[in-house]
């Protein structure tokens, strides 16, 4: 990848730039980690920003993951956002730490991203403290976040059921309900999880008999 390639990862065509992410992941460079990483910042195009993380994937984790992890601190939700997936998909634990400072950001995708990778990067034997963190998030957003929201649970195992019996007592029945979903999916993960939140939300708010 040379300076050219750097240039085409603005091209105002988002088949170019598709074309530069490739030609970057073909031919890791690590001298090239910064300006990956900044793009990811501002991509608009989703098929691009995969490329992306699929480039940065390819080069040495030494020379990534500290400059992902700082792109956590960035004020770009973008930035935060696809630096958490990507920090997902290389895996290395050392970004741990700074991956679980976001389970609680205010943007809903920077949340579903730090959720994701959190289920990924948890350290063995956290699982229950990292399940403790993200139950208190239940409730939150709409449909997709609260999938999402679920499907990290469900990754941590059987640890969640300790939280999701806590919070099946929740005042709140949008809580309630959100917290009988997820055990419906971690019991049956091919099962309509919307179906089971729209029945578990109207037993929370009406009653069984309702």
């Amino acid at each position: 990848m040379n300076n050219t390639h750097i240039h085409a990862l603005a091209a105002a065509d988002p088949s170019v730039r598709l074309r530069a992410a490739l030609s970057a992941g073909t031919h890791p460079d690590p001298e090239f980690t910064k300006p990956l990483v900044d793009r990811c910042a501002v991509e608009p195009d989703f098929f691009v920003r995969d490329m992306l993380t699929w480039a940065l994937c390819r080069l040495p984790a030494e020379f990534t993951v500290p400059r992902l992890i700082d792109e956590l601190g960035s004020d770009v939700a973008q930035a935060r956002s696809q630096a958490l997936h990507t920090l997902s998909k290389i895996g290395n634990r050392r970004a741990w730490p700074a991956v679980s400072a976001l389970l609680h950001d205010g943007d809903d995708e920077v949340a579903r991203s730090a959720w994701r990778a959190a289920a990924v990067l948890v350290p063995p034997g956290d699982e229950p403290t990292l399940a403790t963190e993200l139950a208190r998030e239940l409730g939150r957003g709409d449909r997709d976040v609260q999938l999402s929201l679920s499907r990290a649970l469900v990754a941590l195992g059987d640890s969640i059921f300790a939280v999701l019996d806590a919070a099946a007592t929740s005042s709140d029945p949008v809580v309630r309900a959100h917290a009988e979903a997820t055990t419906r999916l971690w019991h049956d993960p091919d099962g309509g999880f919307v179906v089971s939140l729209e029945l578990a939300t109207r037993v929370a708010i009406v009653g069984p008999n309702g």
